[in-house]
This record gives C-alpha cells, structure tokens and sequence, in this order.
C-alpha cells in the first residue's frame, strides 16, 4: 500500500539522477510540487491500461515493468515512471511493480505539467527519457 508523507529533502533530490544538474533554488521549488511516497515490495505503482494521474522518481529501491505481463526491465533510483500518460494524455502502456520496497516522489497531473512548464531542466530530462522509450517501445514492436 502506498504511504504518503509530503515532507521532500532537497539533499536526496540532488542525488538522484533525473535532478542532475538543479541548483538548490530548483530543488527548493521541486522539493514543494512532489510528495514523498513509500510503498512495500509487490505493490503495483502502476497499472498498464489506467488512465494516470500521477508520475514518479525512483528515490529508494527497484521495480519490474510488464508490458502485457511480459518483463520489460527493471528501474532504480533516478528512474521517472509514469511520464507517458500523462504528457501523452493516455492509458498507461506499462506496469510497474515493486520488486523492494520503495520511496518515491511523486507528481500529480498538474504539479508535473507545472514542473514541465517552468523548469528547463526537467523538460529538458523528461523529452529525453520519452524519446528514448519511443524508440525503445518500437524496437519491440519491430
């Protein structure tokens, strides 16, 4: 089960990967749109079909994802899931689950449009990491 608790550090936000590259003032202001979540190994984050309406960076841990419950691959800290739909406005094309038990932060629909909006660095990150699973989703396909 997801626990919530909304209370982000800006010291392991910096050491993620996918922030790579914010100054503090960033992070602050990151650190106040996403919120804290802990979820226990085997807890399905997302659910390949739903619309969603949230996001997520890996903070802690690792989690499988199917594509029509076949593994794709595993994700760890650094790692964003959930991006497609909400930039593409569709159902999730993937699940993920957790394969330890996890921290994350997670982006609502409008936080993450707020975040993609107004800070050149993770738009800049995001348009990559869905360029980059473009063209992995049809290498599969091919």
């Amino acid at each position: 089960m997801f626990g919530r608790n909304n209370k982000l550090d800006t010291g392991w936000l910096g050491s993620l990967e996918f922030f790579d590259g914010f100054n503090q003032s960033e992070l602050s202001w990151v650190s106040g749109l996403g919120e804290k979540v802990e979820v226990e190994a085997g807890t399905e984050i997302i659910d390949q079909g739903r619309v969603g309406d949230s996001c997520y960076v890996i903070v802690e841990g690792r989690a499988a994802v199917y594509i029509r419950g076949e593994f794709v691959t595993s994700v760890g800290p650094g790692s964003m899931v959930g991006e497609m739909s909400l930039v593409e406005h569709r159902p999730r094309n993937a699940t993920v689950v957790a394969e330890t038990a996890m921290v994350l932060v997670s982006f609502g629909t409008a936080e993450f449009r707020k975040l993609l909006d107004e800070s050149p660095n993770a738009n800049q990150k995001v348009s990559a990491i869905l360029n980059a699973r473009l063209r992995e989703n049809q290498a599969r396909t091919d």
